[in-house]
């Protein structure tokens, strides 16, 4: 039964996508294109339409195009097709399940489609390729503005654009020498959570209030959370960032990177960043200005 259902979401997948690339293509008003996963809190925040008058209320889930509902398909492959598009942010680069997707943008580029990529990074599982990653999956040169969040990779450096939510203005009390975040992944996984059964716990599956307050309750963060690892250090928390894919090794400021068995062997040890709020909203801003003015909006 799994073997049909996959080959028939195979096949939606691709007659989306080609129905797009058959399609005329417009460039009239945007549409901000990422995933919106209400469970995965640094997915659904990652994405500039949360924070810009101009872009709100226009977004689409990356994921749209393989929906087994005919009308959010239909609107997936219209929306695309009407507007100017940014894409990201989030971990949409060099990961199978975006693959298609991107490939599908890359193309359009060449139909005379306006695509903004924003705040992406490249998100590959394998540990082997953990601070290896040298190149992405798709051509970025093709689009017509380009920002990632990956420093060291091309393209402008444009680190994710959630740190222009007002919530980072706030002021915590220091409750906790220790606060533990998972990814809703790890969370299946008693072996972990057991080791961490005596400390402040949370997860990347709870509500963005209540993790911005445990991050700003704790002076160190251990975290398998790409996102909750960006706002502690935004936060200027100590941060032992334990990963799970290649984006943990690419932002401009390194937090310690450990396992979870030695995490807590690193106490204390990791670099507070003043001033890494105002610096990454100032990229955001300047990214904002040339973006809005490339899309005429």
């Amino acid at each position: 039964m799994n073997i049909f259902k996959s080959i028939k979401r195979n096949l939606i997948k691709r007659s989306v996508i080609q129905s797009i690339l058959e399609k005329e293509q417009h460039n009239n008003d945007v549409i901000n294109i990422h995933r919106i996963d209400k469970k995965n809190i640094g997915d659904f925040y990652c994405a500039p339409h949360h924070y810009f008058d101009v872009l709100k209320g226009k977004s689409l889930d990356i994921f749209d195009y393989k929906s087994e509902d005919k009308e959010v398909r239909n609107h997936f492959i219209n929306e695309i097709s009407e507007r100017s598009l940014i894409i990201g942010g989030g971990g949409l680069l060099n990961r199978d399940g975006f693959v298609m997707q991107m490939k599908m943008f890359e193309k359009l580029t060449t139909k005379g489609k306006k695509i903004v990529l924003w705040g992406v990074g490249h998100n590959e599982k394998s540990p082997k390729t953990y601070g290896k990653v040298s190149k992405y999956n798709i051509d970025i040169n093709k689009f017509g503005l380009v920002g990632t969040r990956d420093y060291n990779m091309p393209g402008e450096y444009v680190p994710c654009v959630s740190c222009m939510h007002p919530i980072f203005d706030q002021k915590f009390e220091v409750k906790n020498e220790v606060g533990v975040v998972f990814h809703k992944d790890t969370l299946k996984k008693e072996s972990i959570t057991k080791k961490y059964q005596n400390f402040a716990t949370s997860s990347n599956t709870t509500n963005l209030e209540d993790l911005i307050a445990f991050i700003g309750s704790s002076d160190n963060i251990i975290t398998d959370s790409y996102h909750t690892m960006y706002w502690a250090m935004l936060m200027e928390k100590k941060v032992i960032a334990i990963p799970n894919s290649s984006k943990f090794y690419d932002f401009k400021h390194q937090p310690i990177i450990s396992t979870f068995d030695e995490a807590l062997h690193h106490l204390n040890e990791g670099t507070t960043y003043d001033g890494l709020l105002a610096e990454c909203r100032e990229s955001n801003l300047k990214f904002a200005e040339k973006a809005f003015n490339y899309l005429n909006l």
